[in-house]
């Protein structure tokens, strides 16, 4: 996490029609980095400034690793023909799209829209998130009929940084600028074959509104429709339209499932989209059995906890031998805890039984100096709550996990930004804010369950947002988490950036982890270190040696398809690096209910781009840390994190991470190595349409290997012949496990 993310104007969360019938922004921009005033002037000469599209952020455009100012200029006709077309023409929107991190948006050298956290001229907090700017169509700024030069002045604190992503026009304000049709309500799976879910139409404005709402869904593959209905509706401030529907549950397939409210008076039309969500993971069965890694490490002398996760009827009985001397087991939780002091490889065998049947499973247990030997798999706070979270968000987490995810190998509870003081106590002891009155209580509670617990921190004197950071500290609060029982420390560069130096050396990309690392080994206690410094200084070749457990490889990640494929598919150099106890993270899921706030809505990635998400992070041997609202866990979601054999591949003891074997235009191959001599493949289709995708296991690295095994379904597959030929979804993926 590297920004406060904030979403501005919710009324551009969904497409209008006529009423976005604009001025499209989109191409023509120019850029430069580094900061002058003339550049706002409309008669600056900017014909020799390089163009930049604003889709992509500007380190992707020539500008790598880039932090500071940057301008964005733009020669635009705004013609009046568009307030003569519109039913309110009173006032023009500028969507500017998404901006990282902070802007001044000057019309023909006019300062019109300015956003972020500036304080005496200084940028103190960075404010990520899409733009959407009101200026009455009076205001002398704008050149009607005229050529209008538009200027952007951004900085960016680091990671990514620019205009990039969302909806680039100017239009007309619309009387649906205040309307929001709210699709995030999940689907309701019943027993019969269909699903349900209602959809609600309301509005925070002075009007009322009447019109036609048409609900339709369309077969995925041939875009045929397969139901549409037209109903009439009305709806005002505090009294909203509810629509509910079922309809039959999709076999194995996503339909497009469209929205969209004509009003009236204006026939301005609302559209929202969504995908139809179905579920490829079968349910468990009731006889028992056990899940998760094969290994586990722990440092010697150190607390020892870990939780057997096993699926099966309960209740369930657990028994392990071969422990080493130290250790115990609960027969009735399967939580194993306690010391051990000599270093070794414990092979151990699990047992787990129930009234159905015994499951035995052959582990190891490591005591040496590597922990974190799979990738972490857990929640954490920040894409749900951001810095909103407080102690009963946790709570809910941690027992939504125990109930519903631990059985399957979660085992994290990491707390976000948000927990600090402003102050330190007069010693220089960090403690938590009013949000978190007992945090000891609370990691006690943690442990209590099985499960383990995190928290966040930053080198620098602040945190991303704005709360103390360890700076200085580190001994101090290294001892502080010791006391607490942390297990999980994600360390965040933020404000770092302003006690070293403007053009950091590799040294000093490496000097705040090493010192914090030197700090938690004087602690007795496994504490996993968790580097979130978006990749800078290439640190996957040097994470593992400064005693990183993990470490962000990408910037921060945003719930589109834009921003998810980008990270995912371009984890290509750090990929040798992955090794057990040292893995590259490409950043949190954004699957199920996020928010980075106050309120939570649904994922924008659709069903299929979600399969995309979990299948390519597995193959990355990537950490796999929810970023969910846990309370609201729906049905869809839970069986994306529940499935086994696709969390195998994540937690594969080799400890490999996937290489792109093919990229062509419409799709990419990954194939990951497995421990056991079998490979993981997944198929991805990078276009909008359905795509019949073959592999010719000769020419493509898979010879010899005759079984193949649907992982995400959990069946075998037979194929005809020497190839191997799937169809796959639109940005979807077909994820399989090869054997010989």
């Amino acid at each position: 996490m590297k920004k406060t993310f904030m979403l501005i104007i919710l009324a551009a969360a969904f497409a209008a029609g006529a009423a976005a019938q604009g001025v499209s922004l989109e191409n023509g921009w120019v850029f430069s980095t580094g900061d002058s005033s003339q550049w706002a002037s409309p008669n600056y000469n900017d014909k020799n400034w390089k163009p930049i599209d604003v889709h992509h952020p500007w380190e992707q455009q020539g500008y790598p690793k880039y932090d500071g100012f940057g301008w964005y200029r733009l020669h635009v006709f705004i013609p009046s023909s568009l307030k003569d077309k519109a039913y309110l023409k009173d006032s023009v929107r500028l969507n500017l799209g998404i901006i990282d991190d902070n802007d001044e948006v000057y019309l023909n050298g006019k300062l019109v829209a300015e956003y972020g956290g500036q304080a005496n001229g200084k940028i103190t907090v960075s404010n990520y998130g899409p733009r959407s700017y009101t200026l009455a169509a009076n205001n002398p700024a704008i050149l009607w009929d005229k050529e209008n030069v538009l200027a952007i002045r951004i900085f960016d604190t680091g990671g990514d940084g620019g205009i990039y992503g969302g909806t680039h026009n100017v239009v007309m304000s619309s009387l649906l600028d205040n309307v929001t049709i709210n699709n995030d309500e999940s689907f309701d799976f019943g027993d019969n074959g269909s699903m349900s879910k209602s959809i609600t139409l309301l509005t925070n404005s002075k009007y009322s509104y009447a019109g036609q709402l048409k609900f339709e869904a369309k077969e995925p593959e041939t875009g045929n429709v397969a139901i549409s209905k037209t109903v009439q509706v009305a709806f005002s401030a505090g009294k909203p339209y509810i629509y509910s529907f079922t309809i039959d549950r999709p076999l194995k397939r996503s339909y497009q499932l469209t929205y969209s409210f004509t009003e009236d008076r204006s026939h301005d039309v609302a559209v929202k989209f969504e995908g139809s969500p179905y579920v490829l993971t079968p349910w468990p069965s009731s006889k028992p059995r056990i899940n998760g890694p094969s290994v586990f490490g722990a440092r010697p002398d150190n607390p020892f906890l870990y939780m057997i996760p096993a699926t099966g009827k309960k209740p369930l009985y657990y028994s392990v031998s071969g422990l080493p001397q130290g250790l115990k087991v609960d027969e009735n939780t399967g939580i194993i805890t306690g010391i051990v002091s000599q270093k070794g490889d414990y092979p151990v065998v699990f047992s787990v039984h129930n009234h159905l049947g015994t499951k035995t499973k052959k582990f190891t247990i490591k005591i040496g100096d590597v922990i974190g030997l799979t990738p972490a798999l857990g929640w954490n706070s920040w894409n749900a709550f951001g810095l909103t979270v407080n102690d009963d968000k946790v709570r809910v987490a941690a027992k939504t996990m125990v109930t519903k995810l631990a059985a399957h190998g979660w085992t994290y509870i990491n707390i976000d930004d948000g927990w600090e003081t402003a102050q330190r106590l007069p010693g220089g002891e960090i403690t938590p804010n009013q949000k978190f009155p007992d945090m000891k209580g609370m990691a006690d509670y943690v442990h209590s369950l099985g499960l383990k617990i995190g928290i966040y921190s930053s080198p620098g004197p602040r945190t991303c947002g704005g709360y103390l950071g360890t700076w200085q500290h580190e001994d101090q609060d290294a001892k502080t988490y010791g006391d607490w029982g942390i297990d999980y420390l994600k360390y965040d560069w933020c404000s770092y950036s302003e006690v070293t130096d403007k053009d950091p050396t590799l040294e000093d990309y490496k000097k705040p982890y090493q010192v914090m690392r030197a700090s938690l080994d004087k602690i007795p206690r496994d504490i996993l270190f968790s580097f979130c410094q978006y990749g800078m200084g290439d640190v996957w070749k040097w994470g593992a040696e400064v005693g990183g457990n993990s470490w962000r490889s990408t910037g921060d990640i945003e719930d589109t398809w834009q921003s998810m494929s980008t990270i995912g598919f371009n984890q290509i150099a750090d990929g040798p690096y992955a090794q057990p106890g040292h893995f590259n993270d490409p950043d949190m899921l954004v699957v199920g209910k996020v928010g980075w706030g106050s309120n939570q809505r649904n994922s924008r990635l659709t069903p299929d781009e979600q399969y995309t998400h979990i299948s390519l992070w597995s193959l990355l041997s990537a950490p796999l840390l929810i970023g969910c609202d846990m309370g609201k866990l729906d049905e869809f979601t839970s069986s994306l994190l529940t499935n086994d054999e696709v969390l195998a591949i994540d937690q594969d003891a080799l400890g490999k991470e996937a290489h792109q074997a093919i990229k062509k235009e419409n799709y990419q191959v990954w194939i990951k190595d497995l421990e056991d001599g079998s490979k993981a493949v997944g198929i991805f289709n990078t276009s909008e349409t359905y795509q019949t995708i073959t592999l010719k296991p000769n020419d493509d690295g898979l010879s010899g290997y005759t079984k193949i095994r649907d992982v995400w379904q959990q069946k075998y597959l037979i194929s005809s012949g020497n190839n191997f030929t799937v169809k796959v979804p639109p940005h979807g993926v077909v994820l399989v496990r090869v054997e010989r």
